[in-house]
């Protein structure tokens, strides 16, 4: 399967579920009107996220990479958690976006008697908690104590075992 595929059976069966996926998609949309329309946003989309959006944001990863990749001084690499927050505000901020530019407000607020004021206030808070949950687990990473063997873990006296009962071979300490 690989040699005339080039992947294993999983990924054909993957990309087969989300074929059809597509497929159903499209089916749902083929009777409405104003498909052109989406067919035009979904390709405008496609085209900024290429041409724009992922240069963007594979140089700025790119740049973190760099200015981190030395060994921190603190034993600990920051760069995820870095990365990690700075995604989940892109991708909650793609969510929220119609609510913090209020787009619609007026069908949001016919539906459902509330305004969408608080939309941006309401992203900022779960971004500053994002990075504030990233800068925790960061803290304790960097203030938890390590054991003299590098970071082999020890419990209860005695060394990690690996699943078949063998104990992990000893490593040589990280520099």
């Amino acid at each position: 399967m690989r040699r005339l595929y080039g992947a294993g059976t999983g990924h054909l069966l993957m990309m087969l579920v989300c074929l059809a996926g597509a497929a159903g998609a499209v089916a749902l949309v083929a009777d409405d009107p104003a498909w052109r329309v989406m067919l035009v946003w979904f390709l405008a989309a496609v085209v900024v996220h290429d041409l724009v959006l992922f240069p963007l944001y594979t140089g700025a990863d790119r740049a973190l990479s760099t200015v981190t990749r030395r060994r921190p001084p603190l034993g600990v690499p920051v760069v995820n958690h870095v990365r990690i927050p700075l995604l989940g505000a892109g991708l909650t901020f793609l969510m929220f976006l119609p609510g913090i530019i209020r787009q619609g407000e007026p069908f949001v607020l016919g539906a459902s008697g509330l305004d969408q004021s608080p939309f941006l206030g309401r992203w900022l808070l779960l971004v500053a908690a994002m990075a504030v949950v990233s800068a925790l687990v960061y803290a304790v990473r960097v203030l938890r104590p390590r054991s003299p063997d590098g970071e082999q873990q020890v419990v209860h006296g005695q060394r990690e075992q690996r699943l078949g009962g063998e104990p992990v071979p000893d490593l040589p300490p990280r520099q």
